[in-house]
């Protein structure tokens, strides 16, 4: 093999190399939008942290169980008011739910929907547009004051079954793009029960 053809391959190999890297570690970002069917806008986990940072009338509502927020984590400045509880039991398809029939009065003990935006987050953004609903619907907000935060805290699953990455919560979300989170319970931020 000629010098010249054994250095364009290395160079091939090393190039290659350095892209399947990348591509491991940058996985493509795909947020289900789920404008249809609920009230308020959609914002990518970056854009709500940004906003949320930079405006005092701006709050990151968690929507998820309480088992959710304290044992997979939360992010740093998230507020916690769940959308719906845990029964303690296991449904036919999943974990057994029932609606927080607080969540209007909960909403309002700690915001003010004249100057308040809230962001909803949840798992990966189904149980975020409901919260916008009865946002928008029970509680008063208006439409241009709720948003659904896409990918929620952990994503959205991979669904090429001819990727290693089948079936995980690996596109978007909060923890996926590295913004901060926590386990520890803030006192400020956790869930306060309404009266």
């Amino acid at each position: 093999m000629k010098k010249s053809n054994y250095f364009c391959m290395v160079a091939v190999l090393i190039i290659t190399s350095l892209i399947a890297v990348g591509c491991a570690k940058d996985l493509p970002v795909a947020y289900s939008i789920k404008k249809a069917g609920h009230k308020g806008g959609d914002l990518t986990p970056p854009q709500a942290y940004k906003w949320a940072t930079e405006d005092a009338h701006v709050f990151i509502v968690d929507v998820r169980t309480r088992p959710e927020h304290v044992l997979v984590g939360h992010p740093t400045i998230a507020y916690h008011v769940p959308v719906k509880f845990w029964t303690g039991k296991h449904a036919s398809k999943g974990y057994g739910m029932k609606i927080n029939e607080n969540f209007s009065k909960d909403l309002k003990k700690r915001f003010n929907p004249e100057t308040d935006t809230l962001i909803f987050m949840c798992r990966s953004g189904s149980r975020s547009c409901e919260a916008t609903n009865l946002a928008a619907l029970e509680a008063g907000w208006p439409t241009d004051k709720i948003y659904n935060m896409m990918g929620g805290f952990e994503g959205d699953k991979v669904k090429d079954k001819d990727s290693v990455y089948y079936g995980k919560r690996m596109l978007g979300g909060w923890k996926n793009e590295g913004l901060p989170w926590t386990y520890k319970i803030d006192s400020k931020l956790a869930y306060l029960e309404a009266d």
